[in-house]
């Protein structure tokens, strides 16, 4: 079975001046449809598809040292974010100052090529660390990106071959701060606390105004967040063939005081990893709602644990109606199970 997936990989450090040269270009361009976008709809009420708007850039991309088809994507780029947003005028891409955009070089299929171990676009040759053997795939659309240390990766959509999960069985997982991850077997993710070991780092560095040491500071508490998290996932679409996650919102409680631990906890990062590899493998993924289910005995159904803001210091409870004694976070997952299954979050009943 075939199934797209992108591959990313750091281009050689020596290339960076010229694809810093040609995100400016990018900026031009997004800036220039900006405005024309705005005037057109302020003067005629009309909104510019990317098909119109490639009219105007048409002939351009010599002068401009850019790809004719980065010109068409960056089009229909500013097209679709436009109708996402609904803004007649979207944020301006800026290449030079502090709030400076990150470096974007997009490409269509066709555009980029494979020829003697590097990566070839627009007449110039990359150079990359190739981790994937990206000679044997067929290159599709994609893009060179930068990230905040100034570092450049080449990003492509290719299609692999994917061997269906022999994984059986189900497994709910309930999220959380103390352990990111609990599931209804018992396996658990704890929070490595990510960041706590290089926090005393990282604060010298912001107080000494040393911004590159910042930026590598984060950039490495990112990757151990990262790591964690897929070896997490892909454990579990290894093992299962359904996987239900509760649906609490890391958006939601990053207004609250809560805000550092929640998003250090990557509970976003996580479900999303976890739908895309279970799309690949072929298992189901659903997220579904998590009302009243760290409350819920799991083998009786009823409403007896612990509640309230003074509740959640209680992490092991003994129902009152059939005696059973459940961890909070494993019981959890199991109604989360439950609930995906689509059936009441009852057991068998005690006789």
């Amino acid at each position: 079975m075939k199934q797209t997936k992108t591959f990313k990989v750091r281009v050689r450090d020596k290339h960076a001046p010229l694809l810093r040269q040609m995100a400016r270009s990018v900026n031009f361009v997004w800036n220039y449809l900006n405005e024309l976008s705005c005037r057109v709809i302020r003067e005629r009420g009309l909104f510019l598809s990317a098909y119109d708007m490639d009219r105007y850039t048409q002939g351009s991309s010599k002068e401009l040292g850019l790809h004719s088809q980065t010109l068409q994507e960056v089009s229909r780029e500013y097209a679709t974010r436009r109708k996402q947003f609904r803004k007649a005028r979207l944020n301006w891409r800026k290449s030079g100052g502090v709030r400076r955009s990150l470096g974007w070089i997009p490409f269509k299929s066709g555009a980029v090529q494979w020829k003697s171990g590097q990566v070839c676009h627009n007449g110039h040759c990359f150079k990359v660390w190739d981790s994937y053997g990206l000679g044997q795939y067929r290159f599709r659309s994609g893009s060179f990106s930068e990230d905040a240390r100034g570092r450049w990766y080449f990003n492509v959509v290719v299609e692999v071959e994917v061997q269906p999960s022999l994984g059986q069985g189900a497994v709910g997982i309930d999220l959380g701060l103390k352990d990111v991850a609990t599931c209804s077997d018992g396996i658990r993710l704890e929070n490595g606390r990510f960041y706590r070991d290089l926090e005393p780092k990282l604060v010298i560095a912001q107080r000494a105004g040393r911004k590159a040491r910042t930026r590598a500071i984060h950039a490495r508490i990112a990757n151990r967040r990262k790591d964690a998290l897929h070896k997490f996932s892909r454990q579990l679409v290894n093992r299962y063939g359904e996987i239900h996650v509760g649906d609490v919102s890391s958006a939601k409680l990053a207004k609250t005081p809560m805000a550092k631990s929640v998003l250090d906890a990557g509970w976003g990062q996580l479900k999303t990893m976890l739908d895309y590899k279970c799309a690949h493998a072929g298992i189901v993924f659903r997220v579904v709602g998590e009302a009243y289910t760290t409350r819920t005995c799991s083998s009786c159904g009823s409403l007896r644990g612990p509640q309230g803001v003074n509740g959640l210091r209680i992490r092991e409870w003994t129902c009152c109606e059939c005696g059973v004694a459940h961890d909070r976070d494993v019981n959890a997952a199991r109604n989360i199970l439950a609930a995906g299954h689509g059936r009441p979050v009852v057991g068998i009943p005690v006789l």
